[in-house]
């Protein structure tokens, strides 16, 4: 971002990146142990990108601060996952592991709610040489985008296996889940003890994974469930989301969404889309944005499948992180909100 932009073009993630950054590394572990893993992902990659922000910059961001703070009581906070990677680009490895070890030092974090912390290889690693059913546990466990990133690690036949297990999964009895708990907390921290309901898995969950994975990889593993268990397929299919669901957002939340995409990006996710989507990007936008948009669609010319789905895929993977946020509600295959 550029120094001579005014405080207005800072989102709420940059602000609190310059705050924390200000606030000295042992202060901003305190803050950071507060967070959850995705809130620290997204603070850790803004700091990437912060450069020789001025002195008045810093000044003005606190000062708005103590502003919003002073008219709150409290400050909601939720948890979820972190990619310990963000960090180490963003303050180095030898800082970010100090950080990273505070936070961890600081909180109650179990065996299993350390995995969340860990970058997908490290995962895949841990659970390589555990049984099929171990992995699917973890699998289920860990969020769908991470969950998703942590099978990349496998080949074909072990990750089609693990998904059929996770498929299965339903109720997996506390005992189990605590012993489970127990073995990976040995491994890491030796602290902590799983509150974690025992319900985990099922085709949803499957379903929210598959949402993550590759298009390339996709096709690959829904024909191999498809070719052990058809009814399966066609139950995970019914239930992901596509790129074609956004026609069910309501105009308030696509709204919302083509805020946070780029226009080169929505251009080339648009290219493969139906024209019922497409108007009803058009409808939401400013009449000379929608001509202009239009008229990038037409001059853009063929665009390779594989580009087209990635757009896609980026798109949902935004507007997934604003469902998390409550920004927009989401319906997949025209079953429960998400």
């Amino acid at each position: 971002m550029s120094d001579e932009a005014g405080n207005g073009d800072l989102d709420d993630i940059e602000k609190a990146a310059i705050l924390l950054i200000s606030l000295g590394e042992a202060d901003a572990a305190e803050v950071l142990k507060h967070l959850g893993p995705k809130e620290v992902q997204r603070i850790g990659y803004a700091m990437t990108r912060l450069n020789n922000v001025p002195q008045s910059r810093v000044e003005a961001v606190v000062s708005d601060f103590m502003h919003v703070v002073s008219d709150q009581t409290g400050i909601g906070i939720n948890n979820d996952r972190y990619i310990r990677a963000m960090l180490n680009q963003a303050l180095g490895e030898e800082k970010a592991k100090t950080l990273i070890d505070r936070i961890l030092m600081s909180t109650n974090t179990s065996g299993l709610d350390t995995l969340r912390w860990m970058e997908a290889r490290q995962i895949a690693e841990v659970i390589r040489f555990e049984h099929p059913q171990i992995q699917a546990v973890v699998i289920a466990y860990l969020d769908p985008d991470q969950a998703a990133h942590v099978l990349t690690y496998f080949d074909d036949r072990v990750r089609l296996d693990i998904l059929m297990r996770v498929s299965a999964l339903d109720q997996i009895q506390p005992q189990a889940l605590q012993e489970l708990n127990d073995m990976f907390e040995a491994q890491f921290t030796g602290r902590g003890s799983s509150s974690q309901t025992s319900t985990l898995g099922g085709i949803k969950a499957t379903a929210s994974i598959m949402n993550f994975i590759d298009s390339s990889v996709e096709a690959e593993v829904m024909d191999g469930i498809r070719e052990a268990d058809e009814g399966l397929a066609s139950q995970i299919a019914d239930l992901m989301f596509v790129f074609d669901n956004l026609l069910d957002l309501d105009d308030k939340g696509v709204q919302v969404l083509l805020r946070e995409v780029s226009t080169d990006l929505l251009v080339i996710a648009l290219k493969g889309a139906d024209t019922a989507l497409q108007e009803k990007i058009f409808k939401n936008m400013s009449k000379r944005a929608a001509e202009l948009l239009r008229d990038d669609l037409e001059a853009k010319g063929p665009v390779r499948v594989s580009e087209v789905e990635t757009a896609q895929k980026e798109i949902l993977t935004v507007a997934r992180r604003l469902a998390d946020e409550g920004e927009i509600m989401l319906a997949g295959g025209g079953e429960e909100l998400i």
